[in-house]
């Protein structure tokens, strides 16, 4: 795997255009040296992993780590989608959360080679929605409201499921955020058939599911949301983080993190997004 970070502790700065791509250009590309085939980095957010562990995933090429003010994207340039987001979530970003305005501005992520990502021609006429996987409604600053419309973090979805089940998903995601003790961590990705469909010049993959991972280290609960990208889909009991893995085979969990006993996950969170260097 080819990774890449962002210079200045992984945090993009405005210049004076004030574009949404200028937004991302203050985060200079730097090669890192490779890893195993199945080892994530991260070193510049890992503020988004329980433990600051990031997921093992399987060996592939063409995956590169991006940073962004309010999630992770480890992103895929076969499929040109995200393999997942990770967040980190507590109550009082969903509150801020409430009073940001979307910016509705989605954009090429030009960190990412032209062959590798996905470009807004690739989505338009497809009939698919521009699905997020950190959604907007978790973006509690204008940088990240904005970031959020990265094509980076989009995938394919039906218009209808992307409107209606997978939207209470997400409601209920920070319903429980509200309600939880402490922080949570969220994993959202898309999965794909053997065959996947694809859209558009660039040929982006078309998800058949999409999941979401919820793991509360004060509790020391985990569920998963596993839901097939189609307009008839309706919400299902969730499946264990055990089956998530034997679907996905990404560990996205550290052993560590599992064994921490209900409790002792639940001291304050000590850094916030866009706010805490590394």
């Amino acid at each position: 795997m080819e990774a890449w970070r962002c210079a200045a502790r992984g945090r993009c700065r405005r210049s004076a255009v004030g574009s949404l791509l200028v937004l991302l250009a203050g985060c200079a590309l730097q090669p890192v040296p490779p890893l195993s085939p199945t080892d994530t980095a991260f070193s510049e957010c890992l503020q988004f992993f329980p433990a600051q562990t990031p997921p093992v995933v399987p060996g592939a090429p063409a995956l590169r780590e991006l940073c962004y003010s309010a999630f992770a994207v480890l992103h895929s340039g076969e499929s040109k989608t995200p393999v997942f987001v990770a967040e980190h979530l507590d109550r009082a970003m969903i509150n801020a959360a409430r009073g940001q305005k979307r910016s509705d501005r989605f954009f090429a992520d030009a960190r990412l080679p032209e062959g590798e990502r996905a470009e807004l021609a690739d989505y338009r006429g497809s009939g698919y929605s521009r699905g997020h996987m950190a959604p907007a409604g978790d973006m509690s600053t204008p940088d990240a409201m904005a970031q959020s419309f990265s094509l980076a973090n989009m995938v394919p979805q039906d218009q209808i499921f992307n409107a209606g089940a997978w939207s209470e998903i997400e409601q209920h995601t920070r319903q429980y955020v509200l309600r939880a003790q402490a922080d949570v961590y969220v994993f959202t990705g898309p999965v794909f058939a053997a065959q996947a469909p694809t859209i558009g010049p660039g040929k982006v993959q078309v998800p058949s599911h999409l999941f979401k991972l919820i793991y509360d280290p004060c509790s020391g609960k985990s569920w998963v949301h596993w839901m097939a990208n189609e307009a008839s889909t309706t919400a299902l009991p969730p499946i264990s983080y055990d089956e998530l893995v034997r679907r996905t085979r990404i560990r996205f969990l550290p052993p560590a993190a599992r064994a921490v006993q209900a409790g002792a996950g639940c001291a304050p969170r000590q850094a916030r997004d866009a706010h805490v260097s590394r």
